[in-house]
């Protein structure tokens, strides 16, 4: 049945397609976005079918408009059903090269951005006894991969709030869910493979994981195909907690589950083409 989703991060990729199939679907959208261009292409689109929507270019990490946009949602809708986390930022590079202040923001992004637009719906779910919170996670929130260490820290501690919140608001009707792509055919990898400088110890190994990461996201899940599982989960009265949308990431997660951890590791590194 549908209902009322707040989607943060809903101007590109997979976050727009959600949007706009569940405002095919019948559901109210509310969303936000960083991206004040896509945002506005977005709503042009929800305006043309007639959907209910209410978009805003917020910055997630914006604390006080992440809060004034809850506020203008509730007085619209009245209520939310379901929240999607889809913000995020990604971070690629050799950990020792990588910039630790730049690696700060990518933390406060993934992390604590997730955690803003949460905690700011989870009163209102709470005092009704019902909701949904779903987080998009990744892969690398389970199995990182190299020279990603900074985006699977941000990844590995989504799982780990998320998955210790649920204990929290389960009591009060609150559903939790992890959604964990790996590859999907976006621009969202791409803009950050960049080649360490000549003279780095890292260059050729990374140059080599560029060139078949960029041959996986030819062939990868679109975000169209992406959206069509996610909403299974975000529409399913008890969803699973961890969903996967691609075949990438079924599969490795579960060789992480069932293999040796230096089999598993094997399999990665010649997976990705780097492996000595």
């Amino acid at each position: 049945m549908a209902g009322v989703i707040v989607i943060a991060g809903l101007a590109q990729g997979m976050g727009r397609e959600v949007a706009k199939l569940m405002a095919a679907r019948g559901w109210s959208i509310a969303g936000f976005d960083v991206d004040s261009v896509g945002v506005a292409s977005l709503e042009k689109e929800l305006a043309a079918r007639e959907s209910d929507h209410l978009l805003a270019t917020v910055d997630i990490s914006d604390r006080k408009a992440v809060l004034e946009f809850r506020d203008r949602a509730l007085d619209r809708f009245g209520h939310v059903d379901t929240v999607l986390s889809n913000v995020g930022v990604a971070f690629f590079g050799p950990f020792e090269e990588a910039d630790l202040d730049k690696a700060l923001r990518c933390l406060e992004i993934n992390v604590i951005g997730m955690a803003a637009v949460f905690q700011a719906f989870l009163p209102t779910m709470r005092a009704r006894r019902e909701g949904k919170l779903v987080a998009m996670s990744s892969l690398v929130g389970q199995v990182p991969f190299p020279f990603e260490s900074i985006y699977s820290a941000s990844k590995f501690a989504v799982e780990g709030l998320v998955l210790s919140m649920r204990y929290e608001v389960e009591p009060f009707g609150i559903k939790v869910a992890l959604i964990q792509p790996a590859q999907v055919s976006t621009g969202f990898a791409a803009k950050v493979h960049k080649l360490p400088p000549e003279g780095s110890s890292y260059r050729e190994r990374v140059r080599r994981f560029i060139e078949r990461d960029e041959q996986l996201i030819e062939s990868a899940t679109t975000p169209s195909q992406a959206a069509e599982k996610i909403i299974a989960v975000l529409e399913a009265d008890n969803p699973p907690v961890r969903s996967q949308v691609d075949l990438m990431s079924t599969v490795f997660l579960w060789l992480n589950r069932l293999l040796p951890l230096r089999l598993r590791d094997a399999i990665l590194l010649r997976h990705m083409g780097i492996r000595e």
